[in-house]
């Protein structure tokens, strides 16, 4: 069997450093915001090139505190992908603002700058672009948009921890970046994790209050925050792997390479595309297929992992009904949900296995 990720894998290659990190935290006697965590907000705000780093309580948290840190609220727009997992929608509705989905750029799937300055309005209050995949949305033309017109643009870099763009880190090329370390993610802690990285003093110090009940001083409450602080485990278990984030991207964008030169030239197969100015760390290997139910009925018969990111749009979600969003309204995020699918890849996958898939597909193909 060849599994879509092999996350045991990943632990017992780093099995001493986690170990040890685990019984360093249980060790201490301290497990709430203690120095786990403070050290891993200055070692990973240094990796993604920013002053400030703010662990919370896992990737939507992230995203949802920030919009709230901005005073985004009733009455505000947040634009956001018509392609991508709820969590990115969910954010905004949670701060009482509507999510206003624009069409992606059909070749990355990743928001259109062209489509959005179409649906900026002077309700817009921040736009919100998905690295999806593992690969950078093109940041400079939606940044000059957001200076344009006087909005904030917030990265959700939950599936790009170590992607450039132009040469820069995810979670730098924004206002803020919203981070995700769920286990599957390229940096995954063994539970939910979360932060958000920005240059943005103001900022950072207000999430830091409301992650914490809204208080900075125990009893004393500010404002009516949350429970949203990254673990002391998850932190020290996320400072052990992050030493190796780098070699493991290496190790998957070799993976993805090879894919890329034994899928060259199926019919009906399309796959992924890579613009000059980005370095994706693939976190999924995405192919579009014209007839995809034939692969993966191949692909389980030859007892390969596959998945599907993602298989029902957020508009045609039951949550969004309230929307008013039907069937036809975004077109490319459809075309995408029912085309896509996820092959194999992971830092432990073997050159022999992408072989195995890849023959597999030409075959069912």
């Amino acid at each position: 069997m060849i599994p879509f990720l092999d996350l045991r894998a990943v632990y017992l290659e780093l099995k001493p450093e986690i170990d040890a990190a685990m019984a360093r935290v249980a060790d201490s006697g301290w497990y709430i915001l203690g120095k786990e965590v403070a050290a891993f907000e200055e070692e990973f705000a240094s990796y993604c090139g920013v002053k400030h780093c703010v662990g919370l309580g896992n990737g939507l948290e992230a995203l949802e505190l920030v919009l709230r840190a901005w005073d985004i609220g009733p009455g505000d727009e947040v634009i956001v992908p018509s392609s991508t997992y709820i969590a990115t929608w969910l954010a905004a509705t949670a701060c009482g603002a509507k999510p206003v989905p624009v069409e992606p750029d059909i070749r990355t799937a990743n928001l259109d700058p062209e489509r959005v300055a179409q649906a900026i309005t002077p309700r817009t209050k921040a736009i919100v672009p998905v690295h999806l995949y593992g690969q950078t949305s093109d940041m400079d033309p939606l940044m000059a948009l957001g200076r344009r017109h006087g909005v904030k643009v917030l990265e959700d870099v939950a599936q790009a921890q170590g992607a450039r763009y132009k040469g820069r880190r995810a979670g730098c090329l924004a206002d803020a970046g919203a981070f995700s370390f769920f286990p599957s993610k390229n940096l995954g802690a063994m539970g939910d994790a979360g932060a958000v990285t920005t240059d943005d003093d103001r900022l950072a110090d207000r999430l830091r209050t409301l992650r914490n009940y809204g208080s900075k001083v125990k009893y004393v409450n500010l404002e009516t925050g949350v429970n949203s602080r990254l673990d002391e485990m998850q932190a020290a278990i996320l400072r052990a792997k992050l030493p190796s984030l780098d070699t493991f991207n290496e190790r998957r964008r070799a993976l993805a390479a090879r894919y890329l030169e034994k899928m060259r030239g199926i019919a009906g197969v399309e796959l992924p595309y890579v613009p000059q100015w980005a370095e994706p760390i693939w976190h999924l290997f995405t192919v579009r297929c014209a007839d995809r139910k034939r692969i993966t009925d191949a692909l389980d018969a030859a007892k390969i992992g596959w998945l599907i990111h993602y298989p029902i749009p957020p508009h045609l979600q039951e949550a969004y009904r309230g929307l008013g969003m039907k069937k036809g309204d975004f077109p490319l995020a459809e075309r995408i949900a029912e085309t896509t699918l996820s092959l194999p890849i992971g830092p432990h996958a073997t050159l022999d296995q992408i072989d195995r898939v890849a023959n597999v597909v030409r075959s069912a193909a």
